[in-house]
């Protein structure tokens, strides 16, 4: 191979790594039936961004029940937001909620996450529906809409870090938004 020729492979390369970071593959993309949205079945194989342990958006807390929360998003979001700082169009942020646990095995102390799922939500951006939306699923798996009146749009439009996410809340991905210049300028630290 000439110099020439490896030159174009790399920049054609180069290129096409470009392109598939700033647009997620279509098996990533949101699914509906209808209105509904579709949970993607494979998203516990998406990148892992975090787990909060009894968060919540009120000072009031739940005794006697604590739960984990962990965050997944399809690897060409992720990869997009890498490049970018900010997420592209079609992006599912998929948090899953478990009850914790304080007894089993050999654990004496702390908490640990159960294997029952006690709840699913989808962060969608879907331009094509109006931008970013909230669903909430049923246990088969199919997501309803959670209505623009309801106070998740407000507080996330008031204080998520990133376009409408709460990347402040995403150790990995907060210096990459710093960074790139992409934090709202609503954002509190």
């Amino acid at each position: 191979m000439n110099t020439y020729t490896a030159l174009l492979a790399t920049a054609l390369l180069s290129f096409s790594c470009i392109g598939s970071a700033e647009t997620p593959d279509a098996s990533e993309a949101p699914r509906y039936q209808g209105e509904h949205l579709v949970l993607p079945t494979s998203y516990r194989e998406w990148i892992y961004l975090t787990s909060g342990f009894d968060m919540s958006y009120s000072a009031a807390a739940m005794p006697g029940h604590h739960m984990f929360d962990n965050v997944f998003v399809a690897p060409s979001a992720y990869r997009a937001f890498l490049a970018t700082g900010t997420w592209p169009d079609k992006t599912l942020l998929v948090l899953e909620a478990r009850g914790a646990k304080d007894k089993g095995s050999i654990n004496k102390h702390g908490n640990f996450q159960g294997e029952e799922v006690m709840g699913r939500e989808v962060h969608v951006k879907d331009e094509s529906r109006g931008g970013w939306s909230f669903f909430q699923f049923d246990d088969k798996g199919v997501g309803s809409r959670v209505p623009q009146t309801e106070a998740c749009y407000s507080c996330h439009q008031s204080h998520a870090a990133v376009d409408t996410t709460f990347v402040q809340f995403y150790p990995t991905l907060l210096p990459i938004a710093r960074d790139k210049g992409t934090l709202s300028s609503s954002y509190e630290p």
